[in-house]
């Protein structure tokens, strides 16, 4: 049903999870980040708690390895579920149940995790791997953009995409990124478009918001000043 990648920005710590799916709103469950903790991917049957305790735990401070044993221990379902985590130190684990629907697998590496089910083969994790690795240098949201488009490229979800996100933090309990498609016959282009009007038009404005150092926010400071904010809506 899904592909996945989650993934920490080693330059920056950004941490962030993108994802494409044959069934509607695949960023209202799947995705789930949290600044300076880490990022889940939740699929196959999905249970949206080892995304909410994944991050809870790894707030705390435990590896992404410990914590996806955690989560599955106490999982009665976890034979059909499929996971992926990457936590703040670039630590990353992943699962595949052996219910999960085939072709399932993942791949995992130092600040990062692929994962994906009811695809067309390995290739599609193989190919979006490659990509992600490829864009090394860029912002972790275009990374994750090329690695989704890549692994759609080689087949992707057997019965094909519908919805897809990227969703990244930085350092603010508010994301930077929250790409949504929700369902489109053609979300990698929908995503790409999408992207486009993130990165010119909202995420400078995201970036000049209050934050938890700069209470005010550069873009209120700019009001105050006469200027235009280029932050309100």
């Amino acid at each position: 049903m899904t592909f996945s990648l989650v993934a920490r920005c080693k330059a920056t710590g950004q941490l962030g999870v993108g994802a494409m799916t044959g069934m509607v709103g695949v960023g209202k469950l799947v995705a789930h980040a949290r600044s300076r903790a880490g990022a889940v991917a939740t699929q196959a049957m999905i249970n949206p708690y080892l995304g909410f305790d994944g991050l809870a735990l790894m707030a705390e401070g435990v590896a992404a390895p410990d914590t996806l044993n955690r989560l599955l221990e106490r999982d009665p379902g976890r034979a059909y579920r499929q996971c992926g985590l990457v936590d703040a130190e670039g630590d990353s684990a992943a699962w595949t149940g052996p219910e999960a629907p085939s072709w399932a697998g993942h791949r995992t590496g130092r600040g990062y995790s692929a994962q994906g089910n009811r695809l067309v083969g390995p290739e599609t994790l193989d190919t979006l791997v490659e990509a992600f690795h490829a864009a090394e240098g860029r912002e972790l949201a275009e990374r994750l953009l090329l690695a989704l488009e890549a692994g759609a490229s080689t087949g992707g979800d057997r019965q094909g995409e519908v919805s897809a996100v990227i969703y990244v933090v930085d350092t603010e309990q508010y994301p930077l990124w929250d790409a949504r498609v929700d369902h489109s016959d053609d979300p990698v282009a929908e995503l790409r478009a999408l992207y486009q009007r993130f990165a010119e038009e909202l995420v400078p404005v995201v970036r000049r918001l209050s934050t938890r150092q700069d209470p005010l926010g550069q873009a209120t400071r700019d009001l105050m000043r006469g200027e235009e904010p280029g932050a309100s809506q």
